[in-house]
């Protein structure tokens, strides 16, 4: 039993950590350039080596990341605000895990959650992450009207209602929920400053530093109302289609420096010879296949839509 235990909190660490990984090591474009501002027909010259080899997905027709068409989604006026409580105190530590550096919460008791929104149960915060490109033409996983960002950020929530465990909640039917923000280039991000100064200790694969009393609502944008929501999966191994995805329409602004430490991590452990840059670390995009993308908004009220990168 204890084995077993152990086993467990093993899974659920490896998962909870892979919940979106990067991209970096075979000379191929990993996925056409959507935008005019990319410059280079191979914006992407290297992969991860989590997509070096064909991965099994299980089911496969509910798969992220996705491109947003505005015009194409459906407004659902049933769709509520979104209600987040997020304790500082339960927040331990960053952890590079050789994809992305994940900000790990301790998600024992319903102390920082989620509910609201396309929710009806309750979820905790158990992690979130970055994803971000090479330069600042490229680097979110989902896109809006083939818009890329330079980063996203990731808040990764279980359904404690249903489940009693993240390993239980991330292989079953509304298991997860994850917040999606865009980050676009713009002034420094204040509340985001005190994580950019503590990445240089996580500078290697599998560094852990202690991070504490940290309040991750200081990075959802100042309109958290307006959001589009799919269902869909995570989008590293085991791409498990548990997920309700919610993605806020505003961005929200951070330096050019800020990416820059982001840009500074590296992929390899500081044992390794050859050492590689963490950048370009998002999956391919996917087909949308028979889903529908729903809105909080009307995407048809002129000052719903907008192109602000």
């Amino acid at each position: 039993m204890v084995a077993l235990t152990v086993f467990a909190r093993q899974l659920q660490r490896h998962l909870v950590k892979q919940v979106r990984l990067p991209v970096s090591l075979r000379s191929v474009q990993v996925r056409r350039c959507n935008l005019s501002a990319c410059s280079s027909r191979f914006v992407l010259s290297q992969m991860h080596p989590m997509w070096q080899e064909p991965l099994e997905v299980p089911g496969g027709e509910r798969q992220s990341p996705i491109d947003i068409s505005i015009r194409k989604s459906v407004f659902d006026p049933n769709l509520k605000p979104l209600v987040t409580r997020y304790d500082p105190r339960t927040c331990q530590q960053i952890w590079n895990n050789g994809y992305s550096f994940l900000v790990e919460y301790d998600d024992r008791t319903d102390k920082s959650t989620l509910h609201g929104g396309p929710l009806e149960d309750q979820f905790r915060l158990c992690q979130f992450h970055f994803h971000w490109g090479e330069n600042n033409n490229w680097g979110s996983e989902h896109t809006v009207d083939r818009h890329l960002y330079p980063a996203e950020l990731h808040l990764v929530h279980w359904n404690s209602d249903k489940y009693s465990l993240f390993e239980e909640a991330v292989m079953e039917d509304n298991g997860l929920a994850v917040i999606g923000v865009f980050m676009k280039v713009g002034k420094r991000h204040e509340g985001l400053q005190k994580l950019v100064d503590a990445l240089p200790a996580v500078r290697h694969k599998d560094s852990v530093v202690e991070f504490t009393k940290f309040d991750p609502s200081c990075l959802l944008p100042q309109n958290t109302n307006e959001y589009w929501t799919y269902a869909g999966s995570l989008t590293t191994p085991p791409l498990t289609e548990a997920v309700t995805w919610i993605i806020m329409k505003q961005p929200i602004e951070v330096s050019h420096d800020q990416l820059a430490v982001f840009r500074s991590l590296l992929f390899t452990s500081a044992e390794e010879e050859v050492q590689k840059s963490m950048v370009n670390n998002f999956r391919v995009q996917q087909s949308l296949k028979d889903r529908t993308v729903r809105s909080s908004f009307n995407p048809f009220l002129h000052n719903a839509v907008t192109n602000d990168p």
